[in-house]
């Protein structure tokens, strides 16, 4: 079966977060970007796209490192906490079945697991890896991070690198590389096999425990 056949009825959604790495807890997300993939005329084509900055809990100090790509503390101050962008990313995903795609799909995942009370449907939808396919494609690669995989396929590198959407595009750029390559390698001919190649099952939703205080700035109860 050719590879695009099997994915005609899947949509992709490929995804990026931008994250603080505070000391002693889990990143906390300040940007998501997403694209949607869909099979279209023979080829994989884009079919809608989301981004959003995301307000970090008031007690995670927000750097000038973390702000050095362009994102200010004014517009972090100014956005929608992690649940209600999660959340409204999550209403968009209303014709399944979905792939998740990701570079390096683990940290995007646990972020997504984090959130799972408020994006359900992202948080239940397995993810391919594409740092996982480049390893199983690119062999003579000594890296397989996303600067390494743009030069290795010539794809201009964004002027806003680290943020978001830009890594969105060229990750997804990427991926159709990757796909092509790996197919003509006899890697993968079906969503399933890519599954088995470079899949990443959904993570469960970390357990909070009943004495453990939950800021409510995170979790608003009128999200919607």
């Amino acid at each position: 079966m050719d590879l695009l056949t099997s994915l005609r009825n899947v949509t992709i959604v490929v995804v990026d977060f931008e994250a603080l790495t505070p000391a002693g807890r889990p990143a906390e997300p300040i940007e998501v970007a997403a694209m949607a993939l869909v099979v279209r005329d023979g080829k994989l084509v884009e079919d809608g796209r989301f981004e959003s900055l995301i307000r970090p809990p008031a007690d995670v100090p927000v750097t000038a490192r973390d702000t050095s790509h362009g994102i200010t503390q004014t517009a972090l101050r100014a956005a929608e906490p992690a649940a209600a962008v999660l959340g409204d990313l999550d209403r968009l995903l209303s014709a399944p079945p979905y792939r998740l795609v990701a570079q390096h799909a683990s940290t995007e995942a646990g972020l997504i697991a984090r959130q799972g009370e408020h994006c359900p449907i992202l948080a239940s939808t397995p993810f391919l890896d594409t740092v996982k396919m480049a390893r199983k494609t690119l062999r003579s690669l000594s890296s397989y991070g996303l600067d390494e995989l743009l030069r290795y396929y010539g794809i201009p590198k964004p002027v806003q690198r680290h943020r978001a959407m830009p890594d969105v595009e060229v990750t997804a750029e990427v991926f159709r590389r990757l796909l092509e390559e790996g197919a003509a390698a006899g890697h993968w001919s079906t969503l399933l096999e890519l599954d088995a190649a470079a899949g990443l099952q959904p993570r469960p939703r970390p357990h909070v425990p009943a004495d453990v205080p939950v800021q409510d700035a995170l979790f608003r109860p009128d999200v919607g």
